[in-house]
């Protein structure tokens, strides 16, 4: 097997390593649903935890051209065409949610299930994923609050413009933890059509790895690895659970 480093496996990830991709900045440690898959994949391909190395990456440095400081990098990478000009990717490992953020003070932040959306004035991004997902999954009674990009859409929601927006999960997260105070996720859902949105390991361009790599995550999806680790770190311990 052709490594940066003879015996490791080396793991490329941002800093700070934010939750709940990771826990306690730490991605050596095993928890959090990104650090959890890497393990994952490291042992499918036959390395122990102590043979596991961590390596510092910026986010665009790891899809940029050029030769990697890394065997495979993780770290919310979403598998584009364009960016697959200049790094090998893996089968998707994580197939991107769509989900509700509302004010904790807001009529809707009780909301369990997709019909009690119904009602709400939703603000959403102009051409997305998270769009679609707003007129084909929710349906709503009104025709959605529709902006040009994502700042307007969170802006609306802290000036109450609307009840909830809807982003994809790894900006749910985001927006509660860092843009929007008191706010909250009410739950995540699957967004129907079109090709969704996955996250890849991403390897050099040409990587020896990749077959390896594919392998292993396709051996960790068949066994329902992925999906059990998917549940523990971005289920409703994450506080955004299954609305159906």
């Amino acid at each position: 097997m052709s490594l940066l480093t003879p015996g490791k496996l080396t793991i490329g990830t941002d800093k700070p390593a934010f939750e709940p991709w990771f826990k306690d900045d730490d991605p050596s440690n095993g928890q959090g649903f990104e650090s959890a898959v890497a393990f994952a994949v490291a042992g499918e391909l036959g390395f122990d935890r102590s043979e596991v190395q961590w390596s510092t990456v910026k986010f665009d440095a790891a899809f940029a051209p050029g030769d990697k400081q890394f065997d495979f990098d993780i770290n919310q990478v979403s598998i584009t065409p364009q960016r697959a000009e200049a790094v090998d990717f893996s089968k998707g490992y994580y197939t991107v949610k769509q989900a509700v953020v509302v004010s904790e003070k807001g009529k809707f932040a009780g909301a369990n299930s997709l019909a009690e959306l119904k009602d709400a004035k939703i603000g959403v991004q102009v051409g997305t994923t998270s769009f679609n997902a707003v007129r084909d999954v929710i349906q709503p009674a009104d025709d959605p609050d529709v902006f040009n990009d994502q700042i307007d859409v969170v802006t609306a929601l802290k000036n109450d413009q609307v009840d909830a927006v809807v982003v994809d999960l790894p900006t749910a997260f985001y927006v509660t933890a860092a843009q929007v105070e008191n706010s909250k996720i009410v739950g995540q859902f699957s967004s129907t059509g079109g090709t969704p949105e996955e996250f890849g390991l991403v390897m050099e361009k040409g990587s020896a790895l990749k077959s390896c790599v594919d392998k292993a995550v396709d051996a960790l999806k068949s066994k329902g690895e992925l999906a059990k680790i998917e549940q523990q770190w971005l289920g409703s311990a994450a506080g955004a659970p299954e609305l159906r």
